[in-house]
């Protein structure tokens, strides 16, 4: 018997194809200086997308994806994303046209560390349905809270 397996579209890829088009958003990039803008782009049976802009200084807490796997590419602007690594957070900037993929135990946080603004786009397999935020308390992730879609975004 043959079994057939069907490959799974690459996170990455689609990030890059929303960010190179985003005439075809279905809502256009908004910028508010109060909080991070986000927006769906798309949902489909595996997987959704998402748009976040990023005025200077403003970024997430540290937090999961709630088991999900993802990928995010800088559109515009630049971002330094930081993740755990020996008890610390380690940062990696981001410059538009980049992007990254992460597995399902992801940690990470996302700042707009730059002068200018930016915009991203966010992957995720399957779609998100909670997220938990952490603190790093002497080198290890203590959970802080878990937020349910529907409910905090």
């Amino acid at each position: 018997m043959i079994t057939i397996r069907r490959r799974e579209p690459d996170l990455l890829t689609i990030a890059r194809r929303y960010a190179d088009a985003p005439h075809t958003w279905s809502t256009p990039v908004c910028f508010d200086p109060l909080q991070r803008w986000y927006a769906r782009l798309a949902v489909a049976d595996d997987h959704e997308v998402w748009a976040l802009s990023w005025l200077p200084g403003q970024g997430t807490d540290l937090h999961d994806h709630g088991g999900s796997s993802g990928a995010f590419l800088v559109a515009a602007g630049v971002l330094t994303e930081e993740t755990v690594s020996g008890g610390a957070l380690r940062p990696h900037r981001l410059a538009a046209g980049t992007g990254r993929r992460f597995g399902s135990r992801h940690v990470h946080v996302v700042t707009n560390r730059d002068d200018r603004p930016a915009v991203s786009v966010h992957v995720y397999r399957p779609a998100l349905h909670r997220m938990t935020r952490y603190h790093l308390v002497d080198g290890r992730l203590r959970i802080a809270e878990v937020t349910e879609a529907g409910v905090a975004w």
